[in-house]
């Protein structure tokens, strides 16, 4: 299943150069260029109040835009710089890279947890612990996965999971190339001993 990509509205900006960006800055609004493809940079702006609401949601710049400009075609793109006041830290002006669908890009995924009833080391009471919740992917932008999945069928306490014991799908791989923990089956609290040793191991990994 395909990630779904959110949608970032502009506006077109008329003219360029610092001028042009006060002025917008006057207006509430924040400038920004969208550049690449091998195409003409685009000059934009965006409403002040939503962009600062999305930059401040997270993970924006390793997001990937359905960019909507009133009067031109949809274009898939990703933020590769926002400049900000340096007293207010408060966007002043943002970067925008146009990406092809064939594009390369680095994402988080998110990972989904399967099979909880077939899992005995949950059975027996143990916890699922959780160490990393997404993971960073180099993906394709015209086919990005919505998730990755982790099949907890069989696991027992004191398993670990690695990222190379999760099937990834073509064309996707991490960004990081040691084989990191993803989540650990820990031992039901009663029957732990020296202070959760797995868990810690396991966030010892990040």
């Amino acid at each position: 299943m395909a990630k779904e990509i959110p949608d970032l509205v502009a506006e077109p900006r008329a003219g360029s150069g610092k001028g042009a960006a006060r002025q917008a800055r006057r207006d509430g609004k924040v400038p920004g260029v969208v550049y690449g493809d091998h195409k003409d940079p685009v000059n934009v702006q965006f409403d002040f109040n939503k962009l600062l609401t999305q930059l401040r949601a997270g993970r924006f710049m390793s997001t990937l835009f359905n960019l909507k400009v009133e009067g031109q075609d949809d274009v898939r793109v990703i933020c590769r710089g926002v400049q900000k006041d340096v007293v207010k830290d408060l966007p002043i002006h943002i970067d925008f890279m146009r990406l092809r669908r064939t594009s390369k890009v680095n994402l988080f995924i998110h990972v989904d947890f399967i099979n909880h009833d077939k899992c005995p080391g949950l059975k027996r009471g143990g916890t699922l612990v959780t160490v990393r919740p997404e993971v960073e992917l180099v993906v394709t932008a015209g086919d990005i996965p919505d998730h990755i999945t982790v099949d907890l069928e069989g696991l027992n306490v004191g398993d670990t999971i690695h990222i190379n014991d999760v099937k990834l799908p073509e064309g996707v791989k991490p960004t990081i190339d040691r084989n990191f923990v993803i989540a650990n089956i820990a031992a039901p609290s009663a029957l732990r001993s020296g202070g959760d040793d797995e868990t810690e191991e396991a966030a010892a990994e990040e």
